[in-house]
């Protein structure tokens, strides 16, 4: 998908950068394969805000995705790619040997009928799923589970992949597009291909009524505030660090404190790259 720009024949048109979505589905999502979404707000069961910065935003039907890829050995055609709301990559509609309908997040160079298959050995091409032990070293790969059964929780948004580069008594081991080196267990699944949508990070909202529509707020910097308003309100220039308007450090402080996962990061995305 290529990047769509406009002429500037009004102030929200001058610098909009977006996606140019015409080869995707302009109908709805098919609806035995949807759900009711509610929005929070921001707020708690009790309706306090837990979370700034949330609120409005355009209706949205949440589509409901197959990240667990368990359908062995039963081949699916592709019928279309489509446009999700709840998230920043595409999605495939994919028809079933056996009449089944299912969404799944679409790699990049998957379009309309195409086949894909998930099992133990399969081709590895876009799309197709498989365990980590069965994939060969090197493979780029997406929507990659990190517990076996769990359905995949690393490399969903647009663009996103990680690369098998090594396996160990029973375990894989990936590298993240952070930098870091992973551990997970060699029977989780994961699909060949990098998530669809690369372009997403190029785009220029253009106008504060683009963000509205997403559901996100005005937020207003700590340092335009007044010291009673904020920890860095009333400064211009050094002063204390940054941080949240209850005094938490933000900005670079690290928040990671599950010890008990530190055992499976080989490598951290904090260490300086030789």
């Amino acid at each position: 998908m290529a990047l769509k720009t406009y002429r500037p024949t009004s102030p929200g048109l001058r610098q909009l950068v977006i996606i140019d979505r015409k080869g995707l589905w302009r109908g709805g999502p098919v609806k035995m394969l949807t759900e009711g979404k509610s929005k929070t707000g921001g707020r708690n069961g009790r309706g306090r805000i837990t979370t700034r910065h949330i609120g409005g935003g355009h209706k949205q039907t949440y589509r409901l995705i197959d990240f667990k890829r368990r359908k062995f050995d039963v081949a699916g055609k592709v019928e279309r790619i489509e446009y999700d709301p709840n998230r920043t990559a595409y999605i495939a509609l994919i028809k079933y040997d056996d009449g089944e309908l299912s969404y799944i997040l679409a790699p990049q160079r998957l379009s309309s009928g195409d086949t894909i298959i998930a099992g133990e050995k399969v081709d590895v091409k876009p799309g197709n799923a498989m365990p980590l032990s069965s994939m060969p070293i090197g493979t780029i790969i997406y929507n990659v589970e990190m517990k076996p059964g769990k359905g995949g929780q690393i490399a969903r948004s647009a663009g996103a992949f990680v690369q098998l580069v090594g396996r160990d008594a029973g375990w894989a081991i990936l590298k993240l597009n952070s930098g870091e080196t992973r551990r997970v267990r060699a029977d989780c699944m994961a699909s060949v291909g990098a998530v669809s949508n690369p372009d997403h990070g190029n785009t220029v909202d253009s106008k504060a009524g683009r963000t509205r529509w997403k559901g996100t707020r005005p937020t207003v910097r700590g340092i335009a505030m007044n010291p009673i308003d904020h920890p860095n309100g009333g400064r211009t220039n050094g002063g204390k660090h940054w941080a949240t308007p209850w005094g938490k450090p933000t900005k670079g402080a690290r928040t990671r404190k599950n010890k008990t996962t530190d055992k499976f990061i080989v490598r951290s995305r904090h260490l300086k790259k030789k």
